[in-house]
């Protein structure tokens, strides 16, 4: 369905596309992740042709878009966009929203559009806000609005690029529900996500982009469980484990505690987790185990998240002489961890560096 041929997109000091070759079939559903910065938004962004290819070709349904001669507002009649900003028209109702490409560019009549807009919101589950206007909806019910909006324009393809990012986590579960609804019926679409089970589950094929290529193709199930390549691997391996290492009391906590969130978030851990993990990491390792070490010292803080088993657990090591934070006089902050944890369970070792480990659950 799209033959995409040695695309390169360049700028004055960045090539953020440099030779990109693939072919989508009609039907894939794919998710598109990597690092920032690799490409994944200007990819789809050359394929609707919002940004303008440095060189290389793009193919839609055996027409060279990339062609001057193409008419690629035809093109994307069949090609629809869902922004990560909405982009909704503030001054008109959601109803008016929806149905305003169909009447000016597919020639409906107002009643059509109507009817077909009134469907599609119940599909989206928003009829009851068809008359209100986007400021008086959630984040969540706008991005609906215009998962409706593109689809008013019975599309091929839809292009999706960071449809969640701008939400509050508790909306983010609405929006994904309408989209994995659409993948059930078939269309063809490209969604750039940093929502790691989301871009499992939803996909059947997962490019993983990197340094503006599209670095390893294939099925979730080989990218996520069994990739090939070296950079992939690491970029999957720092999806499942977050890994911190203390050496100064002076560390930034915030930040840390920010990465945790950052962590939870990529692999939809719930929010509930998430905070229990903080928790742990503060009550413990900054209020037990830091206060317990002296001189040049390291400590180890490795958080692990399985999706398979919807469970996060955490190790922590740590130098210096032998110290089981059960043994604690910080009784308050030994009790908030437990209350954030299944287990804790303490092993002296002998490592390099290390002679102290807690091996923990988080409830």
């Amino acid at each position: 369905m799209i033959q995409i041929k040695h695309l390169q997109k360049a700028y004055s000091n960045i090539t953020p596309l440099k030779d990109v070759c693939v072919d989508i079939h009609r039907g894939d559903v794919i998710s598109i992740i990597g690092p920032s910065g690799t490409g994944k938004s200007t990819l789809i962004r050359c394929i609707n042709m919002l940004e303008k290819p440095t060189s290389g070709e793009i193919w839609v349904n055996g027409q060279c878009i990339t062609d001057k001669k193409c008419d690629i507002s035809k093109v994307r009649q069949k090609m629809g966009m869902v922004f990560q900003s909405f982009n909704l028209f503030p001054h008109l109702t959601v109803i008016e929203n929806i149905m305003k490409a169909p009447v000016d560019l597919l020639g409906k009549s107002r009643q059509q559009a109507y009817d077909d807009g009134m469907q599609l919101l119940r599909m989206v589950g928003l009829a009851d806000k068809a008359f209100n206007y986007p400021d008086n909806l959630s984040g969540g019910q706008k991005q609906r609005v215009a998962i409706a909006r593109t689809l008013a324009m019975e599309p091929e393809i839809i292009l999706f690029d960071e449809p969640t990012s701008a939400l509050d986590p508790t909306m983010v579960g609405e929006v994904q529900a309408v989209i994995r609804d659409l993948a059930r019926k078939g269309l063809t679409m490209m969604i750039v996500t940093h929502e790691m089970s989301f871009a499992r589950e939803i996909a059947n094929r997962v490019f993983y982009m990197d340094d503006g290529d599209i670095y390893e193709d294939g099925t979730p199930e080989q990218i996520f469980d069994h990739p090939q390549k070296e950079r992939t691997i690491h970029f999957i391996r720092r999806l499942k484990v977050h890994e911190a290492y203390i050496t100064s009391r002076d560390f930034d906590f915030l930040g840390l505690v920010s990465e945790l969130e950052e962590f939870g978030r990529k692999n939809q851990v719930s929010q509930k987790t998430i905070y229990r993990m903080q928790t742990v990491f503060e009550e413990l390792c900054v209020q037990i185990i830091l206060p317990q070490l002296s001189g040049d010292f390291s400590m180890s803080v490795i958080t692990s998240y399985s999706q398979q088993d919807e469970q996060a657990s955490m190790q922590i090591k740590y130098s210096g002489n032998a110290f089981d934070p059960a043994d604690t006089e910080n009784v308050l902050s030994m009790k908030l961890a437990q209350n954030a944890a299944k287990e804790i369970v303490y092993t002296p070792i002998q490592e390099d560096a290390f002679r102290n480990r807690v091996d923990l659950i988080i409830k």
